[in-house]
């Protein structure tokens, strides 16, 4: 009876939806025009801001050379850059020899040294990687050599091989080595245990294990090692041909200081540079050639 009395509740209405706000559309005119503002500010990023960078430096090199006479301007300096490669190849005495001669044999040490670096160092990464107590083994070994300076190794290699050029590929591999070393090792390491596993529960082989997922895991850290044991052993061969002599470009800007020629030296750091980022950007493209990334859908 109390129910009856009771009033009805009456049911709530929806409230009407709001009918949805419609956007303008940005007219295909301001879609052209802020592609081509982003277009411009790359652009702006890759070419302006380096040249603004290079001019800067050409400015306060045109300001030291006011109070300082024997310093040459870069005027002078392009001068001479220009003669010296114009003919980089003449060869008039062994010790009179073009700056392309000189780059070449630098580059025929670091490769030499550089190579028995890779053939040696890349090798004892995994084994260091992949064995613990060889790791325990050679872990304080490498902790004690990897800070010593390069051209302490230079008196050594002199002690044992009796000569100057064995004595700076010498001073390339032990220098260059550590980065292939230990690069290599954290990249066999970081090996995820999941493949591992797999590679227990069907049987594999130690080879395979190496070739089939150590190899291919490990890849990016080795080619990171590698580029990093090219620029030591560039900065390297440079210090050492100026002790030890002969046809490089180190000794070439050592001969160049004795005869007082400033802006052969200049050149030749610049050339040094050049050499070095060619080097470096070379590695870098091998690397990303041989790094493989998950491409999503």
């Amino acid at each position: 009876m109390n129910a009856m009395l009771q009033p009805e509740s009456a049911a709530p209405v929806a409230a009407p939806a709001p009918a949805p706000v419609r956007r303008p559309r940005r007219p295909l005119a301001a879609n052209s025009t802020s592609r081509a503002r982003r277009q411009v500010s790359a652009t702006a990023m890759k070419i302006v801001a380096p040249l603004l960078g290079a001019a800067l430096l050409v400015l306060v090199w045109q300001i030291i050379t006011i109070n300082n006479a024997s310093f040459p301007t870069p005027l002078a300096t392009l001068q001479e850059a220009v003669k010296l490669f114009s003919d980089p190849f003449y060869s008039k005495s062994p010790n009179d020899q073009g700056i392309g001669w000189n780059i070449l044999a630098s580059l025929q040490r670091v490769a030499v040294g550089f190579g028995l670096a890779a053939l040696v160092g890349i090798p004892l990464g995994f084994l260091i990687g992949r064995v613990q107590f060889v790791a325990s083994m050679f872990g304080p070994i490498i902790s004690l050599l990897k800070p010593v300076s390069p051209l302490a190794w230079l008196p050594i290699g002199l002690l044992v091989f009796k000569s100057a050029d064995p004595a700076a590929i010498w001073s390339i591999f032990i220098c260059s080595i550590w980065p292939m070393i230990i690069n290599t090792a954290v990249g066999v390491q970081r090996v995820p245990q999941d493949y591992m596993n797999v590679a227990k529960v069907l049987n594999l082989s130690e080879w395979k294990v190496l070739t089939k997922i150590l190899l291919p895991s490990a890849l990016p850290y080795i080619l990171t090692g590698v580029r990093l044991s090219i620029g030591t052993a560039w900065l390297v061969i440079v210090a050492a041909e100026m002790l030890t002599g002969g046809v490089g470009i180190g000794f070439w800007v050592w001969d160049e200081w004795n005869n007082l020629n400033v802006p052969h030296i200049i050149v030749a750091i610049v050339a040094i540079g050049v050499v070095g980022l060619m080097l470096e950007q070379a590695l870098m493209a091998l690397a990303r050639a041989f790094t493989y990334e998950q491409v999503s859908n």
